[in-house]
């Protein structure tokens, strides 16, 4: 069966003022359905969950969701240790699954509650809420951070200790606007700067060395 290209956990917003619309339609109230149809058509939007080519590149990061590169910075990981972090800024209007940078298993998931600042600040990584996911690949461990925005309140991990991912998997979402980071091993060869455009799974982030 083929599926929808819709996350499942945006139904309920679709859902909801969907059938709501259609029984103002149906009573002849179509101006206060308008309202409901709407939200429900840009939810839809905000939940798309399209299908990915994955790409494959012996030592590739991919990244691990879509958006706006805010910056590109050197760090010390707990679980990486010194480490180059991409830092990925996404708006309302991009797609909002994240997607695991390169196949391994999950150490750790850990949620962390928080503020909600602009996601674009460069303190936000620090102070928001926040989900910390730790992913011991083949050869290289990978930290990816999920963080709420100024809109997003909610944080979706779908993975624990334990559980395997493939390069490009989907293993959670952030609601409504966010930011996304992914922490590589310090000498990957980097392949993005701040401005570039990235789509989750599909761009390279990083080459491991």
């Amino acid at each position: 069966m083929r599926r929808l290209p819709v996350a499942p956990e945006g139904w309920p917003f679709i859902a909801i003022p969907a059938v709501i619309a259609a029984g103002l339609a149906l009573a002849g109230r179509r101006a206060l359905a308008a309202p409901f149809a709407a939200a429900a058509l840009a939810s839809l939007g905000f939940f798309r969950d399209p299908e990915r080519e994955v790409t494959h590149v012996p030592g590739g990061v991919l990244a691990p969701a879509d958006g706006r590169v805010l910056a590109v910075d050197e760090l010390d990981d707990p679980f990486v240790g010194p480490a180059v972090r991409v830092a990925i800024f996404l708006s309302p209007l991009d797609v909002h699954v994240n997607r695991a940078p390169l196949a391994g298993l999950v150490v750790s998931a850990t949620y962390s509650r928080g503020r909600f600042l602009a996601a674009y600040r460069p303190d936000a990584g620090e102070a928001n809420e926040r989900c910390v996911v730790h992913l011991q690949g083949d050869s290289a461990r990978v930290t990816v951070v999920q963080i709420a925005g100024v809109v997003a309140r909610r944080i979706v991990c779908r993975v624990g200790p334990g559980d395997k991912l493939a390069a490009g998997e989907r293993f959670g979402m952030i609601r409504f606007g966010s930011r996304t980071d992914c922490c590589m091993p310090r000498g990957t060869g980097i392949q993005v700067r701040a401005g570039d455009r990235v789509t989750g799974g599909v761009s390279v982030l990083g080459v491991l060395s």
